[in-house]
């Protein structure tokens, strides 16, 4: 089993979607960038959750990477914590806050051994972090340890089943991040036993085909002018389990 050590430093030379911006990471030309993408390929992060519904609560990113989806919750006014065990990525978020002038408790932290009490938090979010991380059970506890009795804890991991990992093996496109230490895909039953304790969990498949910005060539152009159309042209009652991502709501 890979150590965290391992998944550490990985994550600090490959912090997520650094590549889609032309401009200097830090700057406020590259901050802008990264929401704007991140948004329109997780277009759907808006409609399921109301960033502006924690005004005056602690909400905690668990695997904050630069701050892009925390940087929401604060300007709904949260009282924002994020954690990431890359260093680069907390370097990068604090710069994104500061230059927001907006104030966030961001941290170096180990999302399997996260450095605060009991029932500390109101929402828990924990975006694409469980399938990069050596022990998921461990994190997924951890999360539900600093909620609140009441609150709500948000996972998402991929789909096994689903376009993007059956397109990826017959096109024989490696998946963003395939090198990683750790890269783990579920079922939906298997995402279920992580949740174990939890008094309440809803499933929600999502995450779509939409042009892409970061493949080129012959298989990039196939990709958005004839495979992304045609999917979703296809009746929803078919694809709607297929999606990449599978997202978690979960009560304590």
């Amino acid at each position: 089993m890979p150590t965290n050590l391992q998944v550490r430093d990985y994550w600090n030379t490959h912090i997520h979607d650094l590549d889609i911006s032309t401009h200097k990471p830090g700057t406020k030309e590259f901050f802008a960038d990264l929401d704007q993408y991140h948004f329109e390929k997780l277009h759907h992060l808006p409609r399921l959750i109301d960033f502006n519904a924690y005004r005056g609560r602690k909400v905690l990113d668990v695997g904050c990477g630069a701050g892009t989806d925390l940087m929401r919750f604060a300007r709904g006014g949260a009282i924002v914590t994020g954690v990431d065990i890359s260093s680069s990525a907390i370097a990068l978020a604090k710069e994104n806050f500061a230059q927001q002038g907006l104030a966030a408790d961001l941290r170096e932290a180990d999302g399997e051994a996260l450095p605060f009490g009991e029932n500390e938090f109101d929402f828990v979010f924990a975006h694409g972090v469980v399938q990069y991380t050596a022990r998921d059970k461990t994190l997924v506890d951890e999360c539900r340890r600093v909620l609140k009795p009441g609150g709500t804890a948000v996972f998402q991991v991929y789909n096994r089943i689903s376009w993007l990992h059956a397109l990826s093996k017959v096109m024989k496109v490696p998946l963003e991040h395939e090198d990683a230490p750790v890269l783990k895909r579920y079922s939906a039953g298997e995402f279920r036993g992580l949740l174990t304790g939890f008094r309440d969990v809803r499933l929600v498949w999502e995450r779509f085909p939409v042009k892409s910005r970061l493949h080129g060539g012959w298989k990039g152009t196939a990709f958005n002018t004839f495979f992304v159309g045609t999917f979703n042209a296809l009746p929803k009652g078919v694809t709607r389990r297929l999606g990449w991502h599978l997202l978690a709501f979960c009560s304590k």
